[in-house]
């Protein structure tokens, strides 16, 4: 592989931050983003100007992604907040979410698309109900790598027992959960130690910075080797003149890779062709890519809408109307066995009812409550879901992309659930269900 390939493949870093309420996610972004040189002069005016009106005398970092007006009233982050910065290593896409348990579900949003989500900790409170949910959330949703920033050390005297006793107790919370990568940095937001710059005041910390870790950790873009799937958004039917025949296929591809030539399924109808061109920006190419959003022609008239997916014939998923899948319950409505919802996958929306509910998972200590009857606000557990039409799946493990699906109210559109299909991180032990307790020993 080309040095050009390799450096193009890790110039960009999609990452997440998460943490409890005044853990300082927000004054951490600020400060990285201030020392790191990526903020406007015109932005850092507005930040002291609204820091000043307040009686502060040095700037509030935070002011820089707490753009709502509530969220300054109130100090918290509400909603999540991108931004897009660069250094000289690397390009960076920032989803700063919440950390009021109320709003679990915008760092759900935040981080489903992250390479690598960064949970902080307040050093004087260590790993809390929060902290592991967030955890859990990172887990589920397979995000590669995880950082704990233990943050506030200028609060504790900088004491190094302190952030080794935090960095143990979640190191040995998030492998249970199988978590695949941890790195545990510990940093001030506030005054800046190791989060741009190395601190003098934890001289025994030898680790990189935060902004080091963001510059070097190892992110593969490289798809190719997944299961190739393009989920139809629009079918293209011009109809003119210049293009009386014309009939593509457009939409953007969720992972792998498509050529000219190759054999091709429509599901969940199962119809067969072959790829007769690809258009990419209007432009003829042989081959296309994930992410990309491209027009498929294909050699045969067959019946496509949008919703369905054309997948390689060599590579296709089973259809099935029974989903079993792990879900975080996102809305304050509960989830509840018998619920009638619509089941969105991909471009496809479909009616569907919740058969199951087979397990919640306990936050503190990662056992499986058994068959709860609901879900409620925030609830991470197993659901078992039929549909009223056929869809093809993929295991999340497999496909981040079309392994997911979200629970909408048919009533009036809010968005109840994000699922991952097939088995989530590692099954702890469930807990005895004692009505299933007749009294046989055996």
């Amino acid at each position: 592989m080309s040095t050009t390939t390799e450096i193009s493949e890790t110039t960009l870093l999609r990452f997440a931050t998460a943490g409890s309420v005044d853990d300082g996610k927000s004054t951490l972004v600020g400060r990285l983003l201030h020392d790191s040189k990526s903020v406007l002069v015109d932005q850092l005016e507005a930040v002291e100007r609204a820091s000043a009106s307040r009686g502060q005398d040095a700037p509030d970092l935070a002011l820089l992604t707490d753009g709502l007006r509530a969220e300054r009233e109130q100090g918290i982050t509400i909603d999540v907040a991108y931004r897009y910065f660069a250094t000289p290593r690397r390009r960076f896409i920032l989803a700063d979410t919440p950390g009021h348990v109320q709003y679990t579900r915008n760092m759900v949003t935040g981080a489903s698309t992250a390479e690598l989500t960064v949970i902080l900790v307040d050093a004087r409170n260590g790993v809390v109900e929060q902290t592991r949910r967030h955890a859990a959330i990172a887990a589920l949703l397979r995000v590669p790598h995880v950082v704990l920033a233990v943050n506030k050390m200028d609060l504790v005297d900088y004491q190094e027992s302190v952030f080794a006793a935090i960095a143990e107790e979640f190191t040995a919370y998030a492998l249970e959960l199988g978590v695949p990568e941890i790195t545990a940095i510990p940093i001030s937001a506030l005054a800046g130690d190791n989060v741009v710059d190395p601190s003098a005041n934890m001289d025994w910390y030898g680790g990189p910075t935060f902004l080091e870790h963001l510059e070097t950790v190892p992110v593969s873009h490289d798809l190719s080797h997944c299961h190739a799937r393009l989920p139809v958004q629009y079918v293209i039917r011009p109809q003119t003149a210049e293009h009386p025949d014309y009939r593509g296929y457009a939409g953007q591809i969720a992972a792998g890779s498509f050529h000219v030539g190759e054999a091709v399924t429509v599901l969940p109808s199962g119809r067969a062709s072959r790829i007769a061109g690809i258009d990419l920006l209007g432009e003829p190419v042989d081959v296309a890519w994930t992410t990309q959003s491209v027009t498929l022609l294909l050699e045969d008239d067959i019946d496509i809408s949008r919703g369905d997916l054309i997948v390689p014939s060599k590579d296709a998923p089973a259809t099935t109307q029974d989903i079993e899948a792990t879900v975080c319950h996102v809305a304050d409505q509960a989830l509840t066995v018998g619920h009638r919802v619509l089941l969105k996958h991909g471009t496809r929306t479909v009616k569907a009812i919740v058969k199951d509910i087979p397990s919640r998972l306990t936050l503190d200590d990662l056992s499986l409550h058994p068959h709860p009857g609901q879900l409620a606000a925030n609830d991470i557990g197993r659901v078992k879901i039929r549909t009223a039409e056929p869809l093809p799946v993929d295991s999340y493990a497999d496909s981040r992309r079309t392994g997911s699906f979200i629970l909408i109210d048919p009533s009036d559109g809010t968005t109840l659930t994000a699922g991952m299909v097939g088995e989530s991180f590692a099954s702890p032990e469930p807990v005895k269900d004692e009505a299933e307790d007749d009294g046989w020993d055996f």
